[in-house]
Order: structure tokens, then sequence, then C-alpha cells
């Protein structure tokens, strides 16, 4: 919830609209205000379902979420998005992103069982995503930074509307 609200008040900034660059009635201010409220749907959503179990194969949070479940049910839930079933396949969809331009609703990509894409979380900001780790635990938040992470970071992912209906 903390990162939903950081992105809801640097919408509202007055510091941000003065620097602007786009006249408020401009389609591009429309598109960035689009682009931004996705964002933040997004990241609530996930937020909304921290402590939800890991179940392999999961995907309700009744029954538990694995990674790309989680994921898959996030993104069907706010923006309609049919995502194919695992984190794999799931990283052929969309556009690539550099690590250096993620954005909050990028998902981000993990090789956690020696294999590349074979794990997948939602980016929140701030060098954090949150996910459906593993068995035994439930979905959380973690520190990109943190070394087990870094080593096995795969790539990004932005899912743009077009990508997955």
């Amino acid at each position: 919830m903390l990162i939903s609200t950081m992105l809801l008040a640097a919408a509202a900034n007055p510091a941000w609209s003065a620097d602007n660059p786009f006249p408020e009635s401009s389609t591009a201010y429309t598109k960035l205000q689009e682009i931004k409220q996705r964002a933040s749907d997004l990241t609530v959503k996930a937020m909304d379902l921290m402590g939800i179990r890991y179940k392999r194969g999961g995907n309700s949070p009744e029954n538990g979420l694995d990674c790309s479940g989680f994921v898959r049910y996030v993104f069907k839930d706010v923006v309609a998005a049919n995502l194919p079933r695992t984190s794999a396949e799931i990283s052929k969809v969309g556009e690539h992103v550099e690590q250096k331009d993620l954005q909050p609703g990028d998902l981000v990509f993990y090789n956690t069982l020696k294999r590349g894409f074979s794990h997948v979380g939602i980016y929140l900001g701030d060098n954090k995503f949150i996910h459906s780790p593993s068995a035994g635990g439930q979905v959380r938040v973690e520190s990109m930074d943190i070394a087990y992470w870094k080593k096995r970071f795969n790539g990004a992912r932005r899912i743009n509307d077009d990508d997955a209906k």
C-alpha cells in the first residue's frame, strides 16, 4: 500500500505539474496519466494479495498462487490481460525493458531453477518487486538489491494493453 500511495502522491505533486512539459489538455498528458493510473492499479492489486500462500500450479488466491499464477491473476483482474501460463512463456510477451528503465507494473524475471525465466514478479519501484516465491512461502515484497536476486536477474518486460489480449 505504501508504494501505491507514493505513486498517487507523485501524480498529484504540484512540483511535477509545474515541470510537466505536456499541457494538461494534450494527448501526451492524457496518455501519461493513463500509464500512471494503470501502474498504480497493478501495484495496488498485487499488494492486496500479500500473504497469499504459494502453491505450485496455483492460479487463485483461494487455492494459492505460484509466481506466474500470481502475475496472471493481477494482470487479468486489472487490465483484462490473458497472459500465458508459465514464466518462460510470459517472458516472450510485451516489450523488453532495461533494468535501469523499470517502471511500476513491469515484470521482472529470474533464473531460480537453473533455467532462464523460471521465476517472475511485478516491479513496484525503488528496486523492489512483489512475487509468490516458493513452497512454504507467501506473496511478499523483496529487494532486487539482495545478492540472491541480483545474481539471478534475467530481464524485464513491459506488458502493454495490446500485448496480452
